[in-house]
């Protein structure tokens, strides 16, 4: 897969670069690291929030980093979990003396190096809280989780917890929405085509023209099930079905349909269409929707549907303001 790079080995900190190019009234990169911070970090008795994982995800997550969302996103090379050193210094950037939240996807390495950056953190008084996100149901777990994987529905979790802190929630009263979000966000994606990892230079599994994976993760893994590629709205059908089946989602809910690369929107909208349908059948209520790139995985072809439970609180925090380049509302 030919790829529009300099050198296979800087691809990240080409990318960092030339994110905060690109708006760099708003956000900025912290010295000698790969971490994103807003500008005006730390805000005056403001919660931080910060999260991050391995690039190849864009936008995530530092395309979730503003007001509204996230106060800083550390970045770590493609597909692998930032070192907990820049975990720690963006802790450092973005605490204000109300205490820091970590929005950690449940990956072992993510894991480990964000407890280890909080407890550096700790060490030198800064409160610090985790909430691990876990909303793929395709695995129980992997070799790269102790459980189920976290993928796109962190960018709901995102969005709750940075709509809470923005509002001056306590950092017990932030992790509690984010833990709720949480709690009660479902996803399940598919691919057509594999990724390449820049300096591997191959693909991370193979698939016949005529052939589709379910489940798969965001880390270029193959998925549970290899198909012969079938309509937009049996994917749809297979991966909403599969979602609702694992949750009792009643009342309102959020969707999100996640292109992970090189879907193009039109077909994502096609795969929405139906989704909507399948939930209008079962009495749920779309309360808001959203469709595009939200969390990749490089060039992978393919898609991903997320369903998030909604109660008064949730549907208040959606609503609140966000100017994050990957999610104004």
């Amino acid at each position: 897969m030919k790829k529009i790079i300099n050198d296979p080995n800087q691809v990240v900190q080409d990318m960092v670069e030339g994110l905060v190019a690109s708006s760099p009234n708003d956000i900025k990169q912290l010295p000698g690291t790969t971490a994103v911070v807003k500008t005006d970090a730390p805000n005056a008795n403001k919660v931080g929030l910060v999260s991050g994982g391995g690039s190849g995800h864009e936008p995530a997550h530092a395309g979730y980093v503003g007001k509204g969302m996230l106060d800083a996103a550390v970045v770590g090379e493609v597909f692998t979990s930032p070192t907990p050193d820049q975990v720690f210094e963006a802790i450092k950037a973005v605490d204000s003396g109300a205490g820091v939240l970590l929005i950690i996807k449940n990956y072992t390495g993510d894991v480990l190096n964000f407890e280890m950056a909080a407890e550096l953190a700790e060490a030198e008084g800064i409160r610090v809280e985790k909430v691990i996100v876990n909303d793929d149901i395709a695995v129980e777990e992997s070799s790269s989780t102790t459980g189920r994987r976290g993928i796109a529905g962190t960018v709901f979790v995102h969005k709750m917890a940075g709509a809470k802190a923005e509002q001056r929630g306590t950092l017990e009263e932030v992790k509690a929405v984010a833990a709720k979000a949480a709690t009660n966000v479902r996803s399940m994606g598919m691919a057509l085509t594999p990724c390449t990892v820049p300096a591997a230079g191959t693909p991370s599994f193979q698939l016949d023209e005529n052939e589709m994976e379910i489940g798969i993760g965001i880390h270029g893994e193959a998925g549970i099930e290899r198909k012969v590629i079938s309509t937009a709205d049996d994917v749809a059908a297979e991966l909403t079905g599969k979602i609702l089946e694992d949750f009792d989602f009643t009342g309102d809910v959020a969707v999100m349909v996640n292109g992970l690369g090189s879907t193009p929107e039109m077909e994502l909208y096609i795969v929405n269409k139906k989704v909507q349908a399948i939930l209008a059948e079962k009495g749920l209520n779309v309360y808001k929707t959203f469709v595009g790139e939200y969390m990749t995985s490089l060039e992978m072809a393919g898609c991903s549907v997320t369903l998030l439970n909604l109660d008064d609180e949730l549907k208040e925090l959606l609503d609140v303001a966000s100017d994050a380049p990957a999610f104004r509302s």
